[in-house]
């Protein structure tokens, strides 16, 4: 017997148009399989069928997508529905079969993308071919909020390049260690667990060879575990050190790499890694941010100030030499966390 599918009242504001309203639940789906399906993308589908709605997210790799996740759920009652997909769905057989082709098999009438995959084995074949075989596509519905969710899908697939996330805790005077090298805790629980959330979500997690000999670290996920109806992460994110050390080292087993950071960021990408945490030291995160290869800056701010020159800042070396030669970016998100405060940051618009 077919699965019947019951809405939930409170899921969907009536003050929201009806195809966003629908599209919000599918980036609520996509959101709850973000840390299982790398390297594919983290996408939701909802159904609304005459009897109320289907939803459906992304397995794990080799496993369902979510389009047919969700028309399983629905059956027969698939037929003559409407169905709201946060990405593109494939028309291509790779570990699993095309979802275009049970899409059409299954006899929904309309379909709702949010946006086209740039991947090159599907980017538009799969609207072409629902469109082909008579159903009604439109494409655009949420397409800013998904395009924020998959960015690191979107550049990986674009680029072949890990999307850089640059992780800071500093306090309000913008330092990150005292002059003595001691840097635990700068920032409270509450931050030190978001932190651990932003490496959930990364491939893999890059610190200088200096940071592994002066703190230690794991670099593992422990602090953090994720919210009810999030799909948990099976496997701890891979640890990259720049440089060489001890095979003691708490933070073995890693990936040692060395070389021009252009190069460390393509290896990486040609090896599956979507998004790059990287979680410096100071020399680390300048590279990083003077060679322009970071993407989204997240910067913990504890409310404590060391109150001279002598502790270490954010980034070691030169900075800008002039007024004119400041870097500026946009903050795109502001959260408290505890007593701390958590800003995104990126690179401004051009």
């Amino acid at each position: 017997m077919p699965v019947v599918p019951t809405v939930v009242p409170t899921a969907v504001s009536p003050s929201v148009p009806p195809d966003a309203a629908m599209m919000d639940l599918a980036l609520a789906a996509a959101r709850s399989c973000r840390l299982v399906t790398s390297p594919n993308p983290w996408v939701g589908c909802v159904i609304h069928t005459a009897k109320g709605l289907c939803t459906g997210a992304t397995s794990p790799p080799g496993e369902n997508h979510a389009e047919i996740n969700a028309l399983a759920a629905c059956g027969p009652l698939a037929k003559g529905a409407h169905l709201y997909t946060t990405l593109e769905p494939c028309s291509h057989t790779g570990r699993t079969g095309p979802c275009v082709e049970a899409i059409i098999a299954a006899g929904i009438a309309r379909v709702s993308v949010a946006i086209e995959d740039p991947d090159p084995q599907v980017c538009g074949r799969g609207i072409a071919a629902l469109r082909a075989a008579g159903i009604q596509v439109d494409v655009g519905t949420r397409a800013d909020e998904t395009t924020q969710l998959l960015a690191p899908y979107i550049k990986h697939r674009r680029t072949g390049l890990p999307w850089v996330v640059l992780k800071l805790a500093a306090t309000l005077d913008g330092r990150i260690a005292a002059p003595d090298a001691s840097s635990r805790w700068i920032t409270g629980e509450a931050a030190r667990s978001d932190a651990h959330c932003l490496r959930a979500e990364s491939d893999a997690v890059l610190v200088g060879a200096g940071t592994i000999r002066a703190d230690d670290p794991q670099l593992t996920v422990r602090h953090w575990q994720p919210a009810v109806g999030i799909a948990p992460r099976t496997k701890q994110p891979r640890r990259v050190v720049l440089g060489a050390v001890s095979a003691s080292a708490r933070v073995q087993p890693a990936t040692q790499m060395s070389g021009p950071l252009p190069e460390v960021l393509a290896s990486l990408g040609s090896e599956g890694v979507m998004q790059l945490l990287v979680e410096g030291g100071a020399s680390t995160a300048a590279a990083f941010h003077r060679a322009g290869l970071v993407d989204h800056y997240v910067i913990y701010l504890a409310p404590a100030l060391f109150g001279g020159s002598d502790a270490h800042p954010m980034f070691s070396g030169a900075g800008a030499a002039s007024i004119d030669n400041l870097w500026r970016g946009e903050i795109v998100g502001t959260t408290y966390l505890g007593a701390d405060l958590r800003i995104d940051l990126r690179p401004a618009s051009v």
